[in-house]
């Protein structure tokens, strides 16, 4: 993995009663992978390599948090997200996977698939929009496209986010009344909640047709949110040959003085302070 800043400790009390990864270490360990994260973005753009990670999962696996912890804090035009909506009518008429290939990365890029072409090996067989012949015919395809992705020097890393039936019912519950989240909870998740098992088949067949040698699958335990962010980043890093580069140490110049410049009188129209003390404790 490269020269890496040593990781601090987590604290002692790392983990909560329930078992689950505490805030405090959580965010200690993520603010270190965090810098690493930045040296990887440094390497990519020095190198011009080409990175595309694949993210699939149940419905409230933690895909999107688990993203967004990815890319926080580096910047969005190394590390591209790219989560499509439904196809057109024109994407319907291609080759089903040319929609996707739009977004594989450039020299110096990095493609994060929230959800990908395997959609179809996913929710379009669940939910039957796709005919089965389709779908077989993707699940014999999708591995040679993907070593010619890898033969032409891309780094591809899939990983699937595993949660249990009981995690996954309480996070999609605890969307039905936050504000916050119900745009997270679409009426296809709902329809396809009740399927479990056959999610379960979906997944099995499409892990049997392409779980490769050159494109294997990455499977990560998510029912501890926070557990699962940096265990997937930790693994991430370690599968991308990386190295730190040295930065030149950054000194502020002198600013220039005002001269002839005076604060004009301008009435701007300033945003009104409207946090008081209840709200800011």
């Amino acid at each position: 993995m490269g020269k890496q800043r040593e990781r601090s400790k987590a604290p002692a009390a790392a983990l909560k009663p329930d078992g689950t990864l505490g805030r405090k270490a959580y965010e200690a360990a993520l603010f270190d992978l965090h810098v690493e994260l930045v040296q990887l973005q440094d390497w990519v753009k020095a190198e011009g390599k080409r990175i595309c990670i694949v993210f699939e999962g149940r419905d409230g696996a933690g895909k999107g948090g688990t993203i967004k912890a990815l890319t926080e804090r580096v910047s969005p035009r190394v590390f591209q997200v790219v989560a499509l909506p439904a196809p057109t009518e024109r994407e319907r008429s291609q080759i089903y996977i040319q929609r996707y290939m739009a977004h594989f990365p450039a020299a110096g890029e990095i493609a994060i698939f929230d959800r990908s072409w395997y959609n179809r090996a996913g929710v379009e067989r669940v939910m039957g929009f796709t005919r089965e012949d389709q779908i077989e015919r993707f699940l014999e395809m999708i591995p040679a496209v993907e070593k010619a992705m890898v033969d032409s020097g891309i780094i591809l890393l899939k990983y699937w986010l595993e949660v249990s039936m009981e995690e996954q019912t309480r996070r999609l519950a605890a969307r039905i009344d936050d504000g916050r989240k119900t745009w997270k909870l679409s009426p296809m998740d709902v329809k396809s909640y009740s399927r479990w098992y056959d999610y379960s088949r979906a997944r099995d067949t499409m892990f049997k047709a392409t779980d490769t040698a050159w494109a294997p699958w990455y499977v990560v335990q998510s029912d501890d949110k926070r557990r699962a962010r940096l265990n997937t980043i930790r693994h991430l890093l370690k599968h991308i040959p990386y190295e730190a580069s040295k930065r030149e140490k950054i000194e502020l110049p002198t600013r220039q003085k005002p001269g002839d410049y005076v604060d004009p009188d301008y009435p701007f129209k300033w945003v009104p302070d409207t946090v008081d003390e209840t709200a800011a404790r």
